[in-house]
């Protein structure tokens, strides 16, 4: 049988899933219009022929935008004012964004359009789809968009490239986009109207932001409990806390779940009954006995994001939208606010807390394993080979603390703040790509955090040999040992956890 990743994704205005987006932003998976989704573009795209000839004011096909939507567009200048959209609204400033998420914002505005709700012609789908399989990727400012009306100029910079203007990475080089397009096969396309409307009118710069950011989060959360399990047979805790009768008394299902897969990953563990005879302790800290109420708090949250997303996955966020004649009704093209960015703002705001909990409670762990403060605990302060002479592992809580407190900076959402735009006709605007963008980086610490509590608790886990962990946490155990030593001197640390980040990244730790 072949694989997912071996077949085209084809468009035929089917919702997509974050796997679907991540597997052609990141896995280069080739993308192809449906028969369905061109019948769908085809009918339409018939509505707004026939709405042209009727010369009745229509928002984005014959005026202007914005707060210039008074302003009738004369016939022969319906083609030129969506070019000069396009121009106009590329107006982004700062980095430049990642090629996975550009190739995301291009597959999730194919997949919007191809729902047949805006108008094109199905050339535009065939062009963006060019795009894709032969890597031309527009070079797009990361900063411009508020989240509302669209992510205008983000997407502008990726409709300049299909008007063959701006600037694109091909074949590894910086190239002007019509060269770029020339090198690849790819012809530029004339838009027509409402095309270039269509384009940037979009959630879809937001949207890839979530996807990705749930696809890095699936893994990350995986590491979180492994990485979780090996502390707590690190630090000597007992299991009696992850006892399911507790948790099914409490009725949070993620809570019950990380309970769960926490026991599955001590299942057969030598360490835990190797202490339950003369332990003085009584309780363990919040970090290792609340493991699974913040971790299944957190995984809720994150699983109730992953649900406005893939709703959003599955939608049309453009304006207006065409709706051709069905069921009676005549053929309707419908001005109104779907590219209003808060489902995805508020979602990415939320997730962003979540994360800040699943490193915070893990630096609690770290700083505990480190401090060696329990004498019944025999490892070492810090985990040195000779405390005093080698510092150990010292020095990695410094960096993890700095990553939670920045995660916690990171929280402030940005998704409360208004500012309005376009003379006030566009007055309450979403964020939304900042809050993408802050979900993005807090991921990207956070991995760190559970690197660094991975290399603590393998380390620690040494101290305990012979005995022997859950085959989950052993396996977890070799997999960090397979790029990182154990620590027999002090030797620089920065490489050890870039190691295991990648392992995490690359979804190498997990139950």
């Amino acid at each position: 049988m072949l694989s997912p990743m071996s077949q085209p994704l084809v468009l035929d205005g089917q919702g997509l899933t974050t796997a679907d987006v991540a597997a052609v932003a990141r896995g280069g998976r080739q993308v192809r219009l449906g028969s369905a989704g061109r019948a769908a573009l085809e009918r339409s795209r018939a509505v707004v022929e026939r709405a042209l000839s009727t010369g009745e004011a229509i928002y984005g096909v014959n005026t202007g935008f914005g707060s210039l939507a008074r302003q009738r567009i004369a016939p022969d200048q319906v083609r030129q004012v969506q070019q000069n959209l396009i121009r106009s609204h590329s107006a982004g400033i700062g980095e430049p964004l990642s090629e996975s998420v550009v190739r995301s914002m291009l597959l999730l505005l194919a997949a919007s359009l191809c729902r047949g709700c805006s108008g094109v012609r199905p050339v535009v789908v065939e062009r963006l789809v060019d795009l894709l399989n032969h890597r031309v990727v527009p070079v797009v400012p990361s900063r411009g968009s508020v989240g509302a009306s669209g992510d205008l100029a983000p997407l502008a910079h990726c409709a300049l490239t299909l008007i063959g203007e701006g600037h694109a990475m091909h074949e590894g080089a910086y190239k002007p986009a019509g060269k770029a397009l020339a090198d690849a096969g790819v012809k530029p396309i004339t838009l027509e109207a409402k095309e270039g409307l269509a384009l940037i009118n979009g959630t879809h710069l937001m949207a890839a932001l979530a996807a990705l950011a749930l696809d890095d989060l699936g893994r990350l959360i995986d590491a979180a409990v492994v990485a979780a399990a090996m502390s707590i047979d690190a630090c000597l805790a007992t299991d009696a806390f992850l006892d399911d009768r507790l948790h099914a008394a409490r009725h949070q299902v993620g809570q019950r779940h990380i309970a769960q897969r926490l026991r599955a990953c001590l299942d057969g563990s030598q360490i835990i009954p190797s202490h339950k005879i003369d332990d003085p302790r009584v309780q363990d800290p919040y970090s290792l006995r609340c493991c699974p109420q913040v971790l299944g708090a957190a995984v809720d949250t994150i699983e109730h994001v992953r649900t406005i997303v893939e709703r959003e996955l599955q939608g049309v966020s453009d304006n207006p939208l065409v709706f051709a004649g069905q069921d009676g009704r005549a053929d309707a093209i419908i001005s109104g606010g779907n590219f209003h960015g808060l489902p995805l703002a508020l979602a990415m705001d939320a997730a962003a807390i979540a994360v800040a909990h699943i490193a915070g409670i893990s630096e609690r762990r770290i700083y505990y394993l480190l401090a060696a403060s329990d004498s019944e605990n025999p490892l070492n302060p810090y985990l040195s080979p000779q405390p005093g002479l080698h510092s150990g592992l010292m020095i990695v809580q410094y960096t993890a603390a700095a990553c939670c407190n920045e995660i916690q900076t990171l929280c402030a959402p940005a998704s409360v703040a208004n500012i309005p735009t376009s003379a006030g006709q566009e007055d309450y605007n979403s964020f939304g790509p900042n809050s993408g963008y802050k979900l993005r980086r807090a991921v990207e610490l956070a991995t760190n955090v559970i690197a660094i509590e991975l290399l603590c608790s393998a380390e620690a886990i040494e101290y305990h040999r012979p005995l022997r962990s859950g085959a989950v946490v052993e396996s977890a155990h070799e997999a960090v040992r397979s790029v990182v030593p154990r620590l027999i001197a002090d030797r620089p640390m920065t490489a050890d956890i870039e190691a295991i980040t990648k392992m995490i990244r690359a979804g190498r730790i997990g139950v």
